[in-house]
């Protein structure tokens, strides 16, 4: 394998630390995980797949995060309210056209009740913090995290708020008008209506009151979300793939897969980034990742640049840095990078290896973005705005061979655990709603 600078150096400049082949970590023990209650993780599978948490009522957890798709939902760039179908089979509702994508591509949900996972999306806006009232730091107001249970039960609190996600625009239902006039937590707020939702289903009123004791006109929304957060703890817990069989001493890996894990481990520095048991430091990083659709910017700005950790911190060094996904069952989740810019590992692979290049020659067929009339190219578009993306990566490049490429998939291949691809619990035939389950 041929480098365009020395690996000690790559090393360094990733911030990583020297791993040799067999430089491999530990295998994944129950003890890396929370314990989960498995009858609040049935009631949070329910809750997962009804789109009664939306504002129209179209839209659940599951549209953007379905075990068909990796627990992604196969775009680039999801179409949440607005939007019917699930993948590339998605289609806008003309009767209700979205107003815009999602930003940024729905990450995978595999690993998230592990106790290392204490910062969650693209760019790390939800994270723990003992010195905050509720343990979590949010973009909102600190006495809303009151009543999470976890970092990933918190974590829903976004979704169904965001009108592009889950809530709906402005004056399409009652949801959508309560985050409209930013009434949120308070009586007739939108937590407030999605609970009182909730709560009028008997089905659910029984199972709540049967987990938590709760009476009907007692369950809020963080009691929604604490369930949730336990089914996905545990439907999506991942660590039966065939590296954690080799790792425990109890399976072999294919010649192909244990070259490109030498690789992975050694001359091709993944690991400087892609550490530990779930193969992430964790960290956040610039890599030159091309912009699709409307960015991250103010709820004002139509279109706007997607910063990344930047928009977190205010911290320069922090430009265009996202945080370094997990590589469990990668091989399932295309396409690839925060704003899903790569429709196959191969690609993603060889861009990574050369990003300045695989930036000023991006091939936008490679999206996968079901039609809608919007400007999806805008920040490509602008060569000032590309030269910004360029200046901030922070990857040098490092020369793979096709056939090291062919070995490193060979090695992601092995990160996937069968039981993922379904799930542990599967998709329920129904809802209490009554309303469909996304399929």
């Amino acid at each position: 394998m041929r480098e365009s600078i020395g690996i000690s150096a790559l090393l360094v400049m990733l911030g990583g630390a020297v791993w040799a082949a067999d430089g491999l970590p530990d295998p994944v023990i129950d003890s890396d995980f929370a314990p989960v209650n498995m009858d609040e993780a049935a009631l949070g599978q329910l809750l997962f797949y009804d789109p009664v948490l939306s504002g129209n009522r179209e839209v659940s957890c599951a549209t953007c995060h379905h075990p068909k798709h990796g627990t992604g939902d196969g775009l680039s760039l999801p179409l949440g309210d607005g939007g019917h179908g699930l993948g590339m089979d998605r289609l806008a509702d003309q009767e209700n056209l979205p107003e815009q994508r999602v930003p940024r591509n729905a990450q995978a949900l595999f690993n998230l009740g592990a106790h290392e996972f204490t910062r969650l999306f693209h760019d790390g806006r939800v994270e723990e913090d003992p010195n905050r009232p509720g343990g979590l730091r949010t973009p909102l107001d600190e006495e809303m995290v009151a009543g999470f249970d976890s970092i990933l039960s918190a974590q829903t609190m976004f979704p169904v708020l965001s009108p592009d996600e889950m809530a709906g625009h402005y004056s399409e239902n009652e949801v959508a008008k309560a985050v409209r006039l930013g009434t949120l937590t308070a009586e007739g707020g939108a937590w407030d209506l999605i609970s009182r939702r909730v709560a009028e289903i008997p089905a659910y009123a029984d199972r709540f009151k049967d987990v938590y004791g709760l009476e009907a006109q007692e369950i809020g929304f963080t009691d929604i979300s604490n369930a949730i957060a336990a089914f996905m703890a545990h439907e999506w817990r991942s660590d039966t793939s065939p590296f954690d069989a080799y790792l425990r001493g109890e399976g072999e890996l294919s010649a192909d897969a244990m070259a490109g894990m030498e690789l992975f481990y050694g001359d091709a520095g993944c690991a400087s980034c892609h550490s530990g048991k779930f193969q992430t430091d964790q960290q956040f990083h610039a890599t030159g990742q091309p912009q699709i659709g409307p960015g991250k910017g103010a709820r004002f700005e139509t279109h706007a640049r997607d910063e990344g950790r930047f928009r977190v911190t205010g911290d320069p060094a922090n430009l265009y840095a996202f945080r370094t996904p997990s590589l469990r069952n990668v091989e399932l989740t295309a396409p690839y990078g925060h704003a899903g810019a790569y429709a196959t590992l191969e690609g993603f692979i060889e861009a990574h290896a050369d990003p300045v290049a695989a930036l000023e020659n991006y091939d936008r067929s490679q999206a996968m973005l079901p039609a809608l009339e919007v400007s999806d190219w805008r920040i490509m578009d602008d060569p000032a705005e590309v030269e910004a993306i360029i200046a901030a990566n922070a990857m040098p490049t490092v020369e793979l061979s096709e056939s090291d490429i062919a070995e490193l998939v060979a090695f992601l291949g092995a990160l996937t655990d069968p039981v993922a691809k379904s799930g542990r619990m599967g998709v329920p035939a129904t809802v209490p709603s009554g309303l469909p389950v996304a399929n």
